[in-house]
């Protein structure tokens, strides 16, 4: 009978002993969890400026360097918002042979600048505020420029169209391409001023 009383003794030092130990594990685990969640930063990922975002995407090549060309990248980097209507490369190379290279020349930069600017809207309006006001005014919504000119969007078949002031017709080909200081529209052909 003693033998059992010492071997239930021993048996029982064994379990207390061995929960002891598994609670001590557990609170460093706990302890260790919490301190990775403690130490666990954030990296935050700023969305580039206009310019940054069009510079990123090779089918905005030749706006870039027309941008860049005219002198507009300070001025399309600042603080905005802006909604840009750019023309992708395509855009570009449906206009008569020798027109991008002679708006890049010095004696150009005038022309060149109107007709950047002709495609930049002071404010941000995401496709879906373009749309409203579309819809609201009858089909038709003026937008002017900060090259001063208009703009007329509408709707076809679902799609923002672009009419510029010589009755040259765009599509919007991609909306809502966010930016820092604003939102970029693509389209397929370059909008020219009066």
């Amino acid at each position: 009978m003693k033998l059992v009383k010492t071997i239930s003794v021993f048996v029982l030092l064994g379990v207390i002993t061995t929960s002891c130990g598994e609670k001590k594990q557990a609170e460093s685990t706990d302890m260790t969890d919490s301190t990775a969640v403690a130490m666990d930063t954030t990296v935050v990922v700023e969305t580039p400026n206009i310019v940054g975002v069009a510079s990123g995407n090779a089918d905005f090549s030749t706006l870039v360097a027309a941008v860049k060309a005219a002198g507009l990248v300070e001025t399309l980097s600042s603080e905005g918002p802006f909604t840009v209507f750019a023309p992708n490369n395509a855009a570009f190379d449906k206009l008569p042979a020798g027109t991008v290279d002679g708006l890049l020349k010095p004696e150009s930069l005038d022309k060149l600048k109107a007709v950047l600017t002709y495609h930049v809207v002071s404010g941000k309006f995401d496709a879906a505020t373009v749309i409203d006001a579309i819809n609201k005014n009858n089909g038709k919504y003026t937008v002017t420029t900060v090259q001063g000119g208009t703009i007329v969007l509408s709707l076809k078949d679902g799609k923002v169209m672009l009419t510029d002031a010589n009755g040259g017709m765009a599509t919007v080909v991609l909306a809502d391409v966010a930016a820092s200081n604003g939102v970029i529209h693509a389209i397929d052909t370059v909008v020219m001023p009066k």
